[in-house]
């Protein structure tokens, strides 16, 4: 009986907010978003193990641990891209944490490197 009455509790107040989540969001001002202008080149991290198998597990892995990846297909080589920065710094440090969370997880024959952002064709 009591379990009864949770639920009903739990479904009455999920009810009670229903149709709200529209109207009571504030309004966003309007912002015309440019482009950003870039000035040099931007700067990815790439991640590549030996075996070309194993991109999704590789790509798997990046995701579980909280590094957003992206797989491109350039000249017929699959690529697994962290970024794109806007300085090299900025990748360096990326690829300083990524090969620190490869060791920690004893992942071997996995190499991470700076590169430039290949431009969209």
């Amino acid at each position: 009986m009591r379990k009864m009455a949770l639920v009903i509790a739990v479904l009455t107040l999920v009810g009670c907010d229903e149709g709200k989540g529209v109207s009571a969001q504030k309004p966003q001002p309007t912002v015309a978003s440019a482009p950003a202008a870039t000035t040099g080149p931007q700067w990815d991290v790439e991640v590549r193990g030996e075996t070309p198998q194993a991109v999704s597990d590789l790509s798997g892995w990046l995701i579980e641990h909280s590094f957003v990846s992206s797989v491109i297909r350039e000249n017929g080589k699959v690529r697994i891209l962290i970024g794109p920065f806007n300085s090299k710094t900025e990748a360096e440090a990326k690829q300083a944490e990524v090969t620190a969370a490869l060791t920690r997880a004893k992942k071997r024959n996995i190499e991470s490197l700076v590169v430039e952002h290949p431009t969209a064709q």
